[in-house]
């Protein structure tokens, strides 16, 4: 598996299939001086789980946060569904590493706000939530305080609420990254059948070359600022093997280590 690509050979990296929930196309990002992203170019296909995968500082988030419309790009198109990305929208929901929960509101209103803010009724909104709180596992913790929860069980609320508003693409920014490994295992686990069952397209921010494995259908490799894709990986076999046995498998642990060896350069 060759890595790090120089951009031409970069350019030149396809999706297997052209069925894209997002495309990013020569998108670069300036911060006065400093390049954070430099004419990238990035497909997501539809349906499936991508992680963004590289050193501290090379740009993750800020793509994660152009593709949401949060960020605008200094250059280039971001295309969601074929329409242009001109701001956040419905098509997408963000799940925050700080999980960005209202304090004061119980499990069940965190989980149904953003449809209440979408207008849909209150018993309808409710019905939803109670559903994807079932779903993530918190079952039981509708009428629960976010203090009163474990940071796992904070993170199910925000994963909760960015399923329940039934948009196409979550982006997900570190969402394990603050939880212990236990619970980070069990998540892994969750979010292969969340992606399975859900029929959505997964953007996943990591810095954990393991973790990236695990769960992705791709993984795109970031250069360090400016960024640039320099490869894109796709551990194939290991989406057919069961969950349970992918970590031993020896097509993880061969692609986990060649990743490492193409990253730690970069490792200051």
């Amino acid at each position: 598996m060759a890595m790090l690509q120089t951009d031409a050979l970069a350019e030149e990296l396809a999706p297997l299939q052209t069925d894209n929930a997002v495309s990013v196309s020569g998108v670069s990002k300036n911060y006065g001086d400093v390049e954070a992203l430099k004419n990238l170019s990035l497909d997501f296909p539809r349906g499936q789980l991508t992680s963004l995968l590289g050193p501290s500082g090379c740009g993750k988030t800020t793509l994660l946060k152009i593709i949401a419309g949060l960020l605008d790009p200094t250059e280039g198109e971001i295309l969601v569904n074929g329409s242009p990305v001109t701001g956040p929208g419905e098509d997408r929901a963000f799940v925050f590493q700080d999980f960005a929960l209202l304090p004061w509101a119980s499990v069940l209103r965190n989980v149904s706000f953003g449809l209440e803010l979408r207008g849909v009724a209150k018993s309808e909104r409710e019905d939803i939530a109670i559903k994807y709180i079932k779903e993530v596992g918190l079952d039981g913790f509708e009428k629960s305080f976010p203090h009163e929860l474990s940071g796992g069980m904070r993170q199910r609320v925000g994963l909760a609420r960015a399923l329940s508003v039934d948009a196409d693409v979550l982006l997900m920014d570190e969402p394990f990254s603050a939880v212990d490994e236990q619970t980070r295992r069990k998540f892994q686990e969750d979010l292969l059948a969340l992606v399975a069952n859900e029929n959505k397209t997964f953007i996943f921010v990591t810095h954990s070359i393991e973790e990236a494995v695990y769960v992705s259908d791709q993984i795109a490799i970031l250069l360090p600022r400016p960024s640039r894709v320099a490869d894109i990986i796709r551990p194939t076999g290991l989406r057919e093997k069961d969950t349970a046995s992918i970590r031993r498998d020896p097509e993880y642990l061969d692609i986990v280590d060649e990743i490492w060896e193409s990253l730690k350069t970069y490792v200051e």
